[in-house]
């Protein structure tokens, strides 16, 4: 679907501002204006509020995602993420980094022991990590995701993020027939996956109830607002399962791909290999100070949003009439409750914009005229959304991301396995970004 959008958004986007699409039987409105964009998101915010998606999800057969701010509209929308934002402080992160490090550790220690001889699943590798940081960080659980009987979190994670047959035929059935949603929606989460994750969770607050010792930690935080606000435990489930959703599969897309990338780009590997060993401690550590002032290491983060970023394309709704200017100065009324699509695979990969964009170049964010913040003001950079529904967790990704990669990267060379395509191309069976063929990678002991 990306690449479709792709192809149609290059057809129009000289001549149009905006074009119409289906999806399926669908009728929406794709913006082909970066500027247009922007003002969507950041400027004129208050006409187009909510994310579509929700309009999908019964939040009453899915009580692990229903208090996630993605998917809530309006007033309510705007009380969870108030709820939830002092979770991410930097003090918090901080914590959660001292934490993280230790996952690193354990990271290193296992690709280590694999078999050189056999390549590594970078996606699975990046999915173990985002599991065990995620856990230890939120619930203060130990996930053993690297040992040989890890808890399957990961694999609960690909029942609803890759693997969700009957909602993906749902979504099928409501692009055909739109109405179907007025009256039914399908459940979310697999019911097992569902158990799975209550049982965690429920292990994991009991556990932490009976510690007093205040760690100042996201799960701390999260239990103090549970006794503050007096709510039920089911509340204090989907608050959590906020963080896991929103950091795991995502988080580990953006990881693996980011290590595919500097596999093919020597160069730009070793470019990050010095930069990090020259910030190291005297214990080859790095400070969360140090991790988040790196330039290079962030702008390889950036550029790998940029190729395959893990959401595709955005949706959102109309919540307050709208006119949407075209070329020739006319306007386009938007109703309430019409719905606009968003190509950001399109986008960035749009040569108007990013020159040679299929091509991993790091330093095209490290120009002084053309920085991410840059891009995002002017609608070209989506990496993570924009405007006040940015995304919520985006701290917290960075810390993983920088923290999966500089570990890798400072303890081996790494190297594309025969197995992996050398051109980037989306895998068309995935509804996030997913590299053709898998990221299979070798890793030799620096």
């Amino acid at each position: 679907m990306a690449d479709d959008m792709k192809d149609i958004y290059q057809l129009y986007k000289a001549t149009e501002n905006f074009v119409g699409v289906y999806l399926m039987r669908t009728p929406q409105l794709m913006i082909l204006n970066p500027q247009i964009v922007h003002d969507i998101l950041v400027n004129d915010f208050k006409h187009f509020e909510d994310n579509d998606v929700g309009k999908l999800i019964d939040r009453a057969k899915d009580p692990l995602i229903a208090q996630n701010p993605f998917i809530l509209m309006g007033e309510e929308w705007r009380q969870q993420r108030s709820l939830l934002s002092p979770a991410l402080t930097n003090s918090k992160l901080k914590v959660a980094y001292h934490i993280m490090q230790n996952v690193c550790e354990d990271l290193i220690q296992f690709v280590e022991q694999t078999d050189s001889l056999h390549p590594l699943n970078g996606k699975d590798l990046a999915l173990r990590f985002t599991a065990e940081s995620l856990s230890d960080c939120i619930l203060g659980v130990k996930a053993n995701s690297f040992s040989r009987s890890p808890l399957p979190i990961t694999d609960n994670v690909r029942k609803f993020a890759e693997n969700n047959t009957a909602f993906i035929v749902f979504s099928v059935m409501v692009g055909l027939c739109p109405g179907i949603s007025n009256f039914y929606k399908a459940k979310f989460f697999p019911l097992d996956c569902e158990t799975f994750f209550m049982d965690l969770m429920n292990k994991a607050y009991n556990l932490r109830t009976q510690d007093t010792t205040n760690r100042g930690d996201i799960l701390n935080y999260l239990l103090e607002v549970k006794h503050l606000h007096k709510l039920p435990e089911v509340n204090m489930y989907s608050h959590t399962m906020t963080f896991l959703i929103d950091g795991l599969d995502t988080t580990a897309t953006v990881i693996a791909h980011c290590l595919l990338m500097l596999a093919f780009e020597h160069e730009c590997q070793e470019k990050l290999y010095e930069e990090i060993m020259e910030a190291a401690q005297g214990n080859g550590k790095l400070s969360f100070e140090k991790l988040n002032s790196l330039p290079y290491l962030d702008a390889c983060v950036h550029e790998t949003l940029r190729i395959y970023p893990p959401g595709l394309w955005a949706t959102k709704c109309c919540t307050k009439p709208y006119k949407l200017p075209y070329k020739n100065g006319k306007f386009l009324s938007i109703r309430k409750g019409e719905t606009i699509l968003i190509p950001i695979y399109a986008i960035h990969h749009d040569p108007c914009y990013y020159v040679e964009p299929e091509k991993f170049n790091p330093e095209r964010f490290l120009l002084p005229q053309a920085s991410v913040r840059l891009y995002k003001n002017k609608g070209q950079f989506l990496g993570f959304g924009d405007g006040p529904r940015l995304c919520l967790g985006m701290n917290l990704a960075l810390m993983q991301c920088k923290g999966a990669l500089s570990a890798l990267v400072k303890n081996f060379a790494i190297k594309p396995n025969a197995k992996t395509k050398s051109f980037y191309k989306l895998d068309a069976k995935c509804f996030l970004a997913l590299h053709h063929g898998g990221v299979w990678l070798d890793f030799q002991k620096r």
